[in-house]
């Protein structure tokens, strides 16, 4: 059984704040999933993985992806092996792009009961 994954935007200008907060399930293999309401367009500026905190903070080199309804990866594989206890960012000359599509985060190999923040900027 996989855990859960809440989407919820925010607009600032041109610049979308997407934030996924995740958390595995305990009977897991450490995969989370959620996905938009809403589409979105634009450029992935940057990428911010933001671990729970000691108890639940996810299993080293855990990996998130982003992807669109076609199932690409807009992150471009920067969001794999991630810290364990570390925020980490992601600029974009190494992220991808978005045209009129929902984002399903996928969190994998995080562990069980675990749990985190994923932000995507988007202009």
């Amino acid at each position: 059984m996989a855990g859960v994954a809440l989407a919820t935007a925010e607009v600032f200008g041109s610049v979308k704040k997407i934030k996924f907060v995740w958390t595995t399930a305990s009977s897991s293999s450490g995969a989370a999933t959620g996905t938009t309401t809403e589409a979105f367009n634009g450029k992935v500026e940057q990428l911010v993985t933001v671990p729970g905190a000691s108890a639940a903070a996810p299993s080293a080199s855990y990996d998130v992806t982003v992807v669109d309804q076609d199932s690409v990866d807009i992150l471009a594989g920067a969001g794999a092996n991630r810290h364990t206890a570390n925020t980490e960012q992601v600029i974009a000359t190494s992220l991808g792009v978005i045209a009129n599509d929902t984002m399903t985060v996928n969190i994998a190999a995080a562990g069980s009961s675990n749990g985190g923040t994923v932000y995507v900027y988007v202009r």
